[in-house]
């Protein structure tokens, strides 16, 4: 009996790496390279492929399989997304771009959560479009979601919202720039693109095409916005258990509380690679393996994300990630054109 339950779970995790090569090899297609459509952002959208048509034929043994993709190997995803940074990244950017970065993320966050309050939203959405927003899009939802356990289709939303936004500025930033309208130093405009936009693909894709200058400083300022996800990601495991305990005062049932013990692995990870210890062949395959991984976690939550969930969600997330992308717009253009050039 033990074994058919794995033999079946393994069907389901072999359907998502399956779907996961597709979406990697659609990913090598020239049109999504222009567009910076990292292979994660094509799995979720496969994944809602799936969800909307030939989801009903998947057997229910298979279920567990594409559950476990969507919670532990995220969060082993995330973890691995350590090899992509290092300390010396953050001596490298300067105070400027940490604190730009702090300061976008801290507003984006908090502001997010009012405005949803505000629109009288669904809570969790609110938070996982504001986390994406801030900090780095997809992935920055996945870690947020892997801690307050929310259900699936609720994090398809945020991430449908950070990659309207955000491919929408990849295109706008490299065009202001060139006809001069944003008057901003490449050094300044490397902080205000990469303390900005939403995913790293759209730094890499934005800083590109403005120069070798701009993309440098716009990769590294966006990867300590990433860092930044540890201590945001800690201090919402404490906002959850905080609600749990004070919940079972009132008498509800307070249920696991969700310590995101994979945020701790994460900086782990940075510190490591920080130390240089591995040749450049090795971490890069090891990136490659993590991109994989996460994006097998996005078919799986693409695969629970229905049509009739986005209309349950209904427009309030986009309001609030329209509201925020106006906030990254204007309130990173002001202190990236004021404030980076007393601190740089």
């Amino acid at each position: 009996m033990l074994s058919e339950k794995r033999s079946s779970m393994f069907h389901g995790i072999l359907l998502i790496a399956l779907f996961s090569c597709s979406a990697f090899y659609i990913g090598e297609a020239q049109v999504f390279k222009e567009l910076s459509f990292s292979p994660m952002i094509i799995g979720i959208i496969l994944g809602m492929l799936y969800a909307n048509s030939l989801r009903n034929h998947l057997p229910e043994t298979w279920v567990p399989g594409i559950q476990f993709c969507s919670k532990k190997i995220l969060r082993l995803g995330i973890i691995l997304y350590g090899f992509r940074l290092t300390f010396q990244d953050v001596v490298n950017v300067g105070l400027a771009g940490i604190l730009i970065d702090a300061i976008v993320v801290a507003v984006t966050i908090i502001g997010g959560v009012y405005v949803g309050k505000l629109l009288k939203m669904d809570k969790e959405i609110a938070l996982l479009t504001s986390i994406g927003s801030g900090i780095c899009g997809a992935a920055a939802v996945l870690g947020a979601e892997s801690t307050i356990q929310t259900k699936p289709y609720k994090t398809a939303v945020a991430v449908a919202t950070v990659v309207i936004f955000g491919t929408i500025s990849m295109f706008i930033y490299p065009i202001a720039y060139r006809a001069g309208i944003l008057g901003l130093t490449p050094d300044e405009m490397g902080i205000y693109a990469g303390s900005t936009l939403h995913e790293v693909a759209h730094a890499v894709g934005a800083g590109n095409a403005m120069g070798t200058e701009i993309s440098n400083v716009s990769i590294i300022v966006k990867m300590i916005r990433v860092m930044l996800l540890v201590p945001v990601l800690l201090i919402l495991g404490w906002w959850v258990a905080a609600n749990a305990r004070k919940g079972a005062a009132d008498g509800a049932k307070g249920g696991k509380v969700a310590i995101p013990w994979f945020a701790v692995g994460f900086l782990v990870v940075i510190g490591f690679n920080s130390l240089d210890l591995l040749p450049a062949g090795v971490v890069d395959a090891i990136n490659y393996i993590d991109t994989f991984l996460l994006t097998m976690a996005m078919v799986a939550l693409g695969a629970e994300t229905s049509i009739d969930k986005f209309k349950k969600a209904g427009p309030k997330p986009f309001i609030l990630a329209f509201i925020l992308y106006i906030w990254l717009l204007g309130g990173g253009y002001l202190l990236s054109r004021y404030l980076a050039p007393v601190l740089l």
